[in-house]
């Protein structure tokens, strides 16, 4: 079993329930299921079972994945393994496509060797007029088997912890719940919509979960960092049900790096221990010490760093005006206007979904077009399941219409609007497309992103539709990354030998469509490095929904207000993602706000530390083979 030693993980001072920062989701996935194998094989040894509360959802699935290698590759047994799932949506049966318990059977219990007879799932379609009778015999079931071993937890961005939302009470035992808005916000995306998602949900209570001998809390990605904070770091409250971990004996909170982001010890450091003021650090400090006393870097004072408890920086590194002209310098050599260079290059942006070439670096393509690099575009999904039903029917229409007007025969080209509207009809909420409207959609996304590359100089024969066979399930959730995933990419690369290339960088999200198409190229480069080919430059940008902090930005692209307008334009391209997206997320602006705010923002940010002031600023890091 691997030990915390060898998953590198950092512990984190000045929390009030122990806590552990891995670099890698993968880090922690195999941590965890370390650590579940050797309560099932000390259990074993006992001759009793491993009794495990377990979650759904995207975080554990790395954890799932690896305890099904560890069945599959070094034999472990789960004839011993009881689990009682911590919640279900009411109203779904366990055949319905969101249901938790078809999700656990996909995900986990098909790999595993568990006796059916010890796998217990909450059952949402129980009639209303039994439920308390249910919920008690759940309870009654967790008793039976010698209560809960091990519960493993993730948390909402709200606190939650299953089914128990902000200010449910400590002793609650299983029961139904009314979930909260925010949940239900997360959950929309599975639904295909917030109004498609159950108001209740069956769930194991605060009360039964804490009775756990050990509970470990897994969080994933930067829209955990706040709630991982609050929980980590303040006191206990009913407004964030996940801090009444710090009153447990045994529990402990699992996060990556993205997740851990704001704890103290992360954000600031040098408050909490002894640092090794290297390069990075004194930079990240720096530019912090200039968020926080409201100065631009160069009007930074001994005072401000003794001021702000950098007494080891100004030490090691000062005086004031040594470190300010350090980290002007630095901050400096990242603006760039040629990102490619002046000499031709031939270049490659992947764009996971078809819009994300223009949102995140649109203005950048526009340089690359300018400076005469030959340009590419590999569009590495459909994106088919962004687009509504009724942009699908509307298409559908359109060929209909446009065949009686020029007098071609209608017989096909009728069957296709009557196959769309008859499969559109018997579709219910979240279920998944028939084929023919999933190519209708994907075709609508394909015409968007052509529109939205040519607005920005790219030529239509360097645009490449890669529909990459792992996003093909028609939901929300996807398939692992193949070898035939990876093939695609490998080829194209190959192909092409591109100088430099571009990747979605949000590597935060582990189970995300961003995060799944990095490691399909980063495995393709590998198998180019294994084979003793030159690697290209590899660029990393953002999606949609954050940026890189000031601190960590590499590669600084200045945007003129004309670079920015055609930049909104190429956007305005997605017309079946303007006004409103089917998958928005909790960000009620457009795209185009989005990415105009992001860029304006960037741009200020470097202005108020004192640097020259741009209109926008598109940002990207080096990618240097770290593992992801």
């Amino acid at each position: 079993m691997p030990d915390l030693a060898d998953c590198h993980p950092i512990p984190i001072s000045s929390v009030r329930v122990p806590t552990f920062l891995f670099s890698t989701e993968k880090d922690l996935a195999r941590h965890v299921a370390g650590m579940m194998r050797q309560i099932i094989q000390e259990k074993r040894k006992s001759g009793k079972r491993a009794v495990f509360a377990l979650p759904a959802g995207s975080t554990p699935v790395g954890v799932y994945r690896e305890l099904i290698r560890l069945h599959k590759e070094e034999g472990l047994d789960f004839s011993n393994v009881v689990t009682f799932n911590l919640n279900e949506y009411y109203g779904l049966s366990s055949e319905t496509l969101q249901s938790y318990g078809r999700w656990m059977e996909e995900h986990f219990f098909h790999g595993v060797n568990i006796p059916k007879e010890n796998i217990f799932v909450p059952d949402g379609s129980t009639p209303y007029d039994e439920i308390d009778t249910y919920c008690r015999q759940y309870e009654q079931k967790i008793e039976a088997s010698g209560g809960i071993d091990f519960a493993l937890l993730g948390v909402g961005r709200n606190g939650q912890i299953a089914g128990n939302e902000p200010f449910c009470s400590r002793g609650t035992k299983t029961r139904l719940c009314t979930l909260d808005p925010v949940t239900r916000e997360s959950a929309a995306s599975d639904f295909f919509g917030r109004e498609n998602v159950p108001l209740q949900g069956l769930t194991m209570g605060l009360n039964t979960i804490l009775s756990a001998r050990q509970v470990f809390l897994l969080a994933l990605g930067e829209h955990k960092a706040k709630i991982i904070q609050e929980t980590c770091e303040n006191p206990v409250t009913p407004r964030v049900p996940a801090s009444y971990l710090q009153d447990h004996q045994n529990a402990a909170v699992f996060v990556d790096a993205a997740a851990g982001s704001a704890l103290k010890s992360v954000v600031k450091p040098w408050t909490q221990r002894e640092v090794d003021w290297n390069e990075d650090l004194v930079k990240r400090a720096t530019i912090w010490l200039c968020k926080q006393s409201g100065k631009s870097l160069l009007k930074l004072s001994d005072d401000d760093f003794r001021e702000h408890n950098l007494h080891q920086l100004l030490r090691n590194h000062g005086p004031a005006q040594a470190i300010a002209h350090r980290v002007f310098r630095l901050l400096m050599e990242t603006i760039e206007y040629h990102p490619a260079g002046k000499e031709k290059k031939k270049v490659i942006c992947f764009s996971p979904h078809p819009d994300d070439d223009v949102i995140s670096m649109g203005g950048t393509l526009i340089r690359l077009n300018e400076d005469g690099h030959e340009t590419h575009i590999a569009y590495m999904t459909s994106g088919n399941i962004a687009v509504f039903d009724h942009d699908a029917l509307r298409v559908a229409d359109l060929v209909t219409q446009y065949n009686q007007l020029f007098g071609i025969d209608q017989g096909e080209a009728q069957s296709i609007e009557d196959e769309v509207r008859i499969a559109l009809s018997k579709k219910g909420p979240g279920a998944p497309d028939s084929a023919e409207v999933g190519k209708i959609k994907g075709l609508i996304r394909w015409s968007e992103a052509k529109g939205g590359a040519l607005k920005v100089g790219c030529r239509e024969e360097n645009l490449h539709n890669l529909d990459m066979p792992f996003y093909r399930t028609g939901t929300v959730k996807k398939n692992p990354i193949g070898a035939d995933d990876i093939a695609i990419i490998y080829r194209l690369l190959k192909k092409l030998t591109p100088d430099q290339i571009y990747v979605a960088g949000d590597l935060s999200d582990p189970h995300g469509t961003h995060r799944v198409c990095a490691e399909a190229i980063f495995a393709a480069l590998e198998q180019l490095r294994e084979e003793g080919q030159p690697l290209p430059e590899v660029m990393l940008y953002r999606g949609a929904w954050q940026e890189y902090e000031l601190h960590e930005i590499e590669i600084a692209v200045p945007l003129s207000p004309g670079d920015m307008l055609l930049k909104k334009k190429a956007i305005f391209m997605h017309e079946s993602q303007k006004d409103e997206a089917l998958f928005p997320g909790t960000d009620p602006r457009e795209f185009w706000q989005r990415a105009e705010d992001r860029n304006t923002g960037t741009s200020d940010f470097y202005n108020k530390v004192g640097l020259p002031e741009y209109y926008a600023i598109e940002a990207f890091v080096r990618w240097r083979g770290e593992p992801i």
